[in-house]
C-alpha cells in the first residue's frame, strides 16, 4: 500500500534491529530494539504534500507528524506509534505538536479505510493501541535523556510522551513497556 520511498528501512546493529529516523535538516533519532521486518513498518508521513488544496488549515488539519511506526508482534502486541521530532532548543508550541500528531493519526485512519474498502480486509489496522511521542532537543546530546508524560500512558496526542535529548531510545519504551 505504501510507496517504498515513504518508508524507512530497518537496519541491523550488533544483530539487533534499529530504525534511524532522519529529518530533512539531517538530524536523526535512532530507535533500538525494533521488531522484525515482517512485524513492523515505519512511514515518513510528511513525505506527501499537505492537503492545502482541500482544507483551509485554520485548525491545524493540514499538519502531520514526521513518522508513524506500525507494529504487530506476538510478544508485544499491536501498536501504532506517532512521532514528531524537533531539532534543538527552540521549542514549538505544544498545541502545534498536538495538531501534527493528530494529522498523522488522520493519515493512518485514511490508510485503514483504504485497506478495508479497496483491499477488502475488514479488520485492517483494527485493535491497535496508539502511542504518541515527541522528541525535542535532538541535536543537544550532552544532556541525559529525559522522559515526561502527563499520564502513565501516552495514548492521546494531549498526553504524548515527551523525550528530550534522545539518546539510545528503546522501542519498548515508546509503546509503554518499561523492559
Amino acid at each position: 500500500m505504501i510507496q517504498p520511498e515513504a518508508t524507512v528501512v530497518l537496519e541491523s546493529e550488533y544483530q539487533k534491529n534499529i530504525v534511524k529516523l532522519t529529518e530533512v535538516d539531517n538530524y536523526t533519532v535512532t530507535i533500538y530494539g525494533m521488531p522484525d521486518d515482517d512485524e513492523v513498518i515505519t512511514i515518513k508521513v510528511d513525505t506527501f504534500s499537505a492537503p492545502k488544496e482541500v482544507f483551509q488549515g485554520t485548525k491545524g488539519e493540514c499538519k502531520r507528524a514526521d513518522f508513524v511506526i506500525i507494529s504487530d508482534t506476538i510478544n508485544k502486541g499491536k501498536f501504532i506509534v506517532f512521532i514528531e521530532m524537533k531539532r534543538g532548543k527552540k521549542t514549538s508550541k505544544e498545541k502545534e505538536i498536538i495538531q501534527q500528531l493528530k494529522g498523522a493519526q488522520c493519515f493512518v485512519e485514511y490508510c485503514q479505510a483504504i485497506g478495508k474498502l479497496f483491499w477488502e480486509k475488514q479488520d485492517f489496522l483494527d485493535n491497535y493501541k496508539c502511542r504518541f511521542v515527541s522528541f525535542k532537543n535532538i541535536t543537544v546530546n550532552k544532556k541525559p535523556t529525559r522522559y515526561k508524560s502527563k499520564d502513565d500512558i501516552h495514548d492521546t496526542p494531549e498526553n504524548m510522551l515527551k523525550i528530550s535529548s534522545p539518546n539510545h531510545i528503546q522501542f519498548n519504551h515508546l509503546i509503554g513497556h518499561k523492559k
